[in-house]
């Protein structure tokens, strides 16, 4: 389990993660969300103590970090997937990991082929594609066949067959019974991926609750009606108070009604009805407007305040340098 209790983080007078508290179970797979600049790489620094916290703290199995005797045994982390030695074949990366740990080389010769990347271990890490050394990286935090897995935005650079590997893989290992928390920018993937999810703004927390709640938080919801009446039918959803809007001849789209109704004034109407279909806001839009005030970074034309400074931080526990 992992349990962040009112973690706060400043760097200078700008406050990134402002009194943070959740718990993360085993079990299933934990999406963390928020917009850039929200906090959620500090806050994933925090819980594997690469920073301290200026109040609250972070534990992993009631631990911090830092106490945990072989730390890659018990958390496997993806923060960095570049932060490898250039030199270094892949191969020998994992290995010197694995050595510090006192992992032995089977688990080596395990992860490389779990991840794909038997064909080109013994290769120079350095000329790895982007997904490749997402690869590589989650090698690395597989490597001490963790309990817990704390992933930051592990589908970066992976092709669409690297995505429901990587997908597939979360979902095993959570189904096991580890702790999955993950990160990721890719509103469509969370949704397939995630069972809960923990959305977070400006350092503070948004939501704390399963996948299928958030987006239900979502006003974006519809009925598509397809009619030959449809005109008079929308004449009839607008004196009930709903709003209808005409798409294209003979289909509306109509929100603030649900569809039983809709069907109800159809038929005390007799008006025929082609197609009556509820449909429900997505990840991707529940995540917009319920952090529309949360952004940090705007688009043209709208001022962006200044970046978090980043702390220098080193993987000391992976041997990773940054």
């Amino acid at each position: 389990m992992i349990e962040a209790e009112n973690l706060t983080k400043r760097y200078g007078d700008r406050t990134a993660v402002d009194d943070l508290s959740f718990t993360v179970v085993p079990g299933r797979v934990t999406g963390f969300l928020g917009p850039n600049g929200a906090g959620k790489s500090t806050t994933m620094r925090l819980l594997l103590g690469l920073d301290r916290p200026d109040r609250g703290d972070a534990r992993i199995h009631g631990r911090h970090y830092r106490d945990l005797n072989a730390p890659m045994r018990v958390v496997g982390a993806l923060l960095e997937a570049r932060a490898v030695h250039t030199g270094r074949s892949a191969y020998n990366h994992l290995l010197c990991l694995a050595q510090t740990q006192g992992i032995g080389k089977k688990r080596v010769d395990e992860v490389v082929e779990l991840v794909g990347l038997g064909g080109v271990a013994r290769k120079r890490a350095g000329g790895f594609s982007l997904g490749m050394g997402q690869r590589l990286g989650i090698a690395a935090a597989l490597l001490g066949d963790p309990s817990v897995l704390v992933l930051d935005e592990p589908v970066n650079g992976l092709d669409p067959e690297g995505i429901v590997w990587i997908r597939t893989l979360m979902q095993r290992l959570a189904a096991e019974g580890r702790t999955v928390f993950v990160s990721s920018h890719l509103m469509n993937e969370m949704a397939v991926t995630a069972e809960h999810l923990i959305v977070v703004g400006r350092g503070r927390l948004i939501a704390d609750c399963s996948t299928e709640e958030f987006i239900e938080r979502s006003t974006e919801k519809a009925v598509i009606v397809r009619s030959p009446d449809a005109a008079r039918l929308a004449d009839l959803v607008t004196a009930e108070g709903g709003k209808a809007s005409v798409q294209e001849e003979g289909l509306l789209n109509v929100s603030h009604m649900e569809a039983p109704r809709v069907g109800e004034l159809a038929a005390a109407e007799g008006i025929v009805l082609h197609e009556l279909t509820p449909t429900r806001g997505s990840l991707e839009s529940a995540f917009m407007e319920l952090t529309r005030d949360s952004v940090e970074y705007g688009g043209a034309g709208e001022p962006a305040p200044a970046a978090v400074p980043a702390p220098s931080a080193v993987l000391a526990e992976e041997g990773e340098n940054r």
